[in-house]
């Protein structure tokens, strides 16, 4: 069922006159509600102005943007860095960029379709994507392959353990992964998936993400070799595009305390809920993630019925299958985890 709101969805949601804890979205680190969080941004604002529209290769230069892509490539693990206006441009930035005869694009399954140049060209399941890699390089004239994939797809596949991509002839394949629901919740510090995907042994690593999920804010951002970033931030898609606000990145240097208090936090909440599980549940669950996914409409009505609302839409679009997730958030309270894990034993000691 739509809803809609006349604010953000903090832990709490409003509909009507009804009140709803609120177990979805993305907020994961409950930044965008935060008010310290806030007046360092609006400070920011005050400071950069709300907008900056020029190209990162006009003649003047803020040097707030070399700071911050400085600060996120020594986080992430990688060479260098280059910073978006968001994720989304993030991802069509790296496909526009290996769209050439010198390389071949594959899609890996559940890829985001940020990634994508095309709709009609991504293997069904990861046997079907290694065996299109094998044929693709026994042709004399093969280019070098170039996988895509999302870090994080919710199925097990990828994060933590990156099962499907172990499979792939990797020291022969360029890596491009989308951590988005990733990077500033996982990882040393919140560095993402960048270093685990290095120690893989592929060819090369491409990390494309959005800063709006775990950081809080709007931008996106493109981790790799420091050779490849050049390469990439010399492209006229690169300077025709208007960069991220200055006022954002300078939040992301002004806020790693907070979100370091964020992250414990929130890895607190996960250790209590997943306490509180009762064994029979059939989630799915990742290590050190807070989303936690399920594919049952009854019970996404049976939480709506108790004041619960959580993720439950088609995606991408009307014609995908329905995507159930529950969102645990570092701005969640005890008691509402309480709430949550009561109607989730409930709800399961009844389908004994």
């Amino acid at each position: 069922m739509i809803h809609y709101i006349d604010e953000f969805p903090g832990r709490e949601i409003k509909i009507g006159d009804q009140n709803y804890l609120y177990f979805g979205g993305t907020a994961y680190l409950g930044l965008q509600t935060d008010k310290r969080f806030q007046r360092i941004l609006i400070r920011n604002i005050r400071k950069y102005g709300t907008n900056y529209g020029a190209s990162r290769i006009s003649n003047i230069r803020l040097s707030v943007y070399d700071q911050a892509e400085n600060y996120l490539t020594k986080l992430v693990g990688s060479e260098a860095c280059s910073t978006l206006s968001s994720g989304y441009l993030a991802g069509q930035f790296v496909s526009q960029y290996f769209n050439s005869s010198a390389y071949k694009v594959f899609y890996a399954p559940n890829s985001h379709p940020a990634l994508h140049l095309s709709e009609n060209n991504t293997s069904c399941t990861y046997e079907d994507l290694k065996r299109e890699l094998e044929v693709y390089l026994k042709q004399p004239s093969a280019g070098t392959p170039v996988v895509f994939l999302d870090a994080i797809d919710f199925t097990g596949n990828s994060y933590p353990n990156f099962n499907g991509l172990k499979t792939m002839p990797l020291n022969k394949i360029i890596v491009v992964a989308d951590d988005s629901h990733g990077i500033g919740v996982v990882g040393d510090n919140g560095g993402g998936v960048f270093k685990t995907l290095l120690a893989l042994g592929a060819r090369e690593i491409i990390v494309c993400c959005s800063l709006g999920k775990g950081f809080g804010l709007q931008a996106g951002a493109v981790f790799g070799t420091r050779k490849r970033i050049q390469s990439m931030t010399e492209t006229a898609f690169y300077g025709g595009a208007s960069p991220a606000t200055p006022a954002t990145l300078a939040t992301i240097l002004d806020t790693g305390e907070i979100l370091a208090n964020k992250r414990e936090k929130l890895n607190k909440r996960m250790l209590q809920f997943r306490k509180q599980l009762p064994e029979n549940h059939n989630f799915s669950i990742m290590d050190g993630h807070p989303a936690i996914s399920f594919a049952n409409k009854e019970f996404t009505f049976y939480l709506e019925k108790n004041n619960i609302i959580v993720t439950n839409f088609p995606y991408p679009n009307e014609d995908s299958s329905t995507m159930s997730r529950i969102v645990l958030s570092s701005s969640h309270k005890k008691k509402d985890l309480s709430k949550l894990s009561h109607l989730i034993k409930k709800y399961f000691s009844a389908q004994i």
